[in-house]
């Protein structure tokens, strides 16, 4: 692109959530405009959708050094750092303050319907890097606009994509017919239309990342009170030393405490493991209820209720007009893509990187945050933080700068498989050498009292 032809136009990052309001705190900081645009009603629309979840990394984790320099001259307090927030709190307490410092560099109602080259669709090459990107948005209003950008940085996420029920990645025969019965988040029980609609009944959790360790701990706390609540955990693995995270040897100790507060779950009876299992079609029982069929033609017991926790996934859509250079498994970019397969790695291992990994053949435009990892689970904030700072240095021109990229992340202390990290998303993908499913239903040792701790996250060392 024509740096000098396009230097008067903003950087357009698509997304107010914390990947992308810290990519506009880092662009501030080079010196170039940011335009942030966000399709929700307010900052962090993705995070206030799971505010009743607590994040298993601190404070001190959970906030970028940019957007705290945006925010000191404004009387912001830092919230304590060795504290654990809320979605909630996160939303409230950083991401809507940090929108508001950034003012009109931050659009809401403002949903990107498409990317590409002034005047070039995906195939004409004439030109086409001096052109400025023309990015199409349509505001909560109905207004359309075309706004010409120097560079897109997407950081929208992947909360709009749940991954379904069906083992082969498509939604199970009978998946959408069901889905009055049927949810892919994480219950908040506070809620009392909520919590009514699981008291009292049996509910299958679908998935084996912490998004489900999340679920079966709450529906243990919500047995505890209510008779009859029951929860069936349906694993397309089997149950190995894994299963439940890294316990004591995680190095971020809330994510570790939410692996054996699902296995508390299990061990004091709230709730039943059904291993081996791969789910190919939801069916209505003549109750109402619904069974669910694995692809060996096991049937499970009717239940009331499902929740489908197996991953989160990228929406591409609305850059079809650009040359992107995507991994066809994970649908990441595809430097990154072999730094972050969980079919690879172990221990939680994932490799400083930075612009160079994240960019795309067509110069100029950047993946971040969850987005980058497309169906990879192992994300933390810290991660998406590092990563917006790399690119913005590179965007400025400062290439030393963008390519001094370090980054250790806290280990699972699960080895075999991949890490449990930090976002709301699930595990998705199975991973070779720890997936060994035996069909059986179990029930863990004896009963155990552990707190609840709740997370919005993901991992596994294999998919379910």
């Amino acid at each position: 692109m024509n740096a000098t032809a396009t230097e008067h136009l903003p950087v357009v990052v698509v997304g107010a959530g914390p990947a992308g309001l810290a990519a506009a705190a880092h662009l501030v900081e080079r010196g170039l405009e940011p335009l942030v645009l966000e399709a929700g009603a307010r900052a962090g629309a993705a995070v206030r959708e799971w505010a009743h979840v607590r994040l298993f990394s601190p404070w001190s984790e959970v906030t970028d050094p940019a957007a705290e320099k945006l925010l000191a001259p404004t009387g912001w307090a830092k919230p304590d750092p060795a504290a654990y927030p809320t979605g909630g709190d996160w939303a409230d307490r950083y991401l809507q303050p940090l929108a508001d410092v950034l003012g009109a560099r931050v659009r809401t109602g403002a949903r990107v319907t498409g990317v590409s080259r002034a005047g070039r669709d995906r195939i004409v090459d004439a030109d086409r890097e001096a052109q400025p990107f023309a990015v199409h948005v349509t505001y909560a209003d109905g207004r359309e606009e075309r706004i010409l950008a120097r560079a897109v940085v997407d950081a929208s996420g992947t909360w709009a994509l749940p991954g379904p029920a069906g083992a082969d990645g498509l939604p199970a025969l009978g998946e959408r017919a069901a889905a009055d019965r049927i949810s892919y988040r994480v219950p908040d029980l506070t809620d009392p239309t909520t919590r009514a609609r699981y008291a009292g009944r049996r509910t299958a959790v679908i998935g084996s990342g912490a998004s489900a360790f999340t679920a079966l701990a709450s529906l243990a706390a919500l047995a505890r009170e209510e008779a009859g609540t029951k929860a069936l955990w349906v694993l397309r693995r089997g149950l190995t030393g894994s299963t439940f995270g890294g316990g004591s040897a995680d190095q971020l100790p809330a994510r570790g405490a939410l692996g054996l507060a699902a296995k508390a779950a299990v061990d004091d009876g709230h709730a039943d493991a059904v291993t081996g299992f791969r789910t190919q079609a939801i069916e209505r029982a003549a109750d109402g209820r619904l069974v669910l069929v694995a692809e060996d033609g096991r049937r499970l017991d009717p239940v009331d209720e499902v929740i489908v926790l197996t991953g989160l996934r990228p929406d591409h859509s609305f850059l079809g007009e650009l040359r992107l250079g995507l991994d066809d498994r994970l649908q990441a970019p595809v430097e990154l893509a072999p730094l972050i397969d969980p079919n690879q790695h172990s221990c939680g291992t994932v490799y400083p990187h930075g612009h160079r990994e994240l960019s795309h053949p067509e110069q100029g435009v950047y993946l971040v945050g969850m987005k980058s990892y497309g169906r990879a689970p192992t994300f933390l904030a810290l991660t998406g933080y590092e990563q917006v700072r790399s690119v913005a240095a590179a965007l400025a021109g400062d290439l030393d700068s963008a390519d001094r990229v370090e980054l250790t992340l806290p280990e699972t202390g699960v080895c075999g498989g991949s890490g449990l990290y930090d976002a709301p998303a699930t595990e998705s993908g199975d991973s070779a050498g720890c997936c060994a499913p035996a069909p059986r239903l179990v029930q863990l040792g004896a009963p155990t009292a552990l707190p609840l701790v709740t997370e919005p996250s993901t991992g596994g060392c294999c998919g379910s």
